[in-house]
């Protein structure tokens, strides 16, 4: 499994996803994003792939606040068609992330490609590009039920730093796990 650049070679492969039902997060990224491609591919691909300047409008909270895009860039899981996504996000200055989006990275692995260590690769591959981005560490956030991405990120050597609660659509509140991962050369 390889991470690959979202290109036009992969865009069929990211389509058959999401026609599917497949998100990279919820159902009105998954109806938005299908959308972009059927609009505009070429401008859909290159902000997708590497948005380090944080192009793009304003993003659109639960709460219907819009809030400055962070830079950042996405990479497509790859093992001859296409796997999932995994994206790298960071703060406009500084090292702290903004009080929306706690964390650095965020992952996700198409239901038939799950159970094979994909998002464990995933992430090992996408530390170099961090480091590149002289970032110090990277934070996840991880729902306490989430099994699965908790061992992901503990294989590559996140360590929790706290627990906490977060307010979700319509007020609903869930049990998270902040992790770290200490970027070193």
């Amino acid at each position: 499994m390889l991470l690959v650049e979202p290109s036009e070679t992969y865009l069929d492969g990211y389509m058959g996803a999401l026609k599917l039902g497949w998100s990279p997060g919820d159902e009105v990224m998954r109806l938005a994003d299908m959308q972009k491609i059927n609009s505009d591919p070429k401008t859909f691909l290159r902000l997708k792939a590497d948005n380090r300047h944080a192009e793009g409008p304003p993003v659109t909270l639960p709460d219907g606040s819009l809030v400055e895009r962070l830079p950042g860039l996405t990479r497509w899981l790859w093992d001859g068609e296409f796997c999932g996504s995994i994206n790298l996000r960071w703060p406009r200055e500084g090292y702290a992330m903004p009080p929306q989006v706690r964390g650095n990275v965020g992952y996700a692995v198409v239901p038939w490609k799950r159970k094979r260590g994909y998002a464990t690769v995933a992430l090992r591959q996408l530390l170099p590009i961090a480091r590149d981005e002289k970032l110090p560490h990277l934070d996840f956030v991880i729902e306490v039920s989430n099994t699965p991405s908790k061992k992901v990120v503990e294989r590559n050597g996140a360590l929790l730093i706290e627990y906490f609660q977060k307010i979700v659509d319509s007020g609903r509140i869930i049990d998270c796990a902040l992790y770290r991962l200490i970027l070193t050369k």
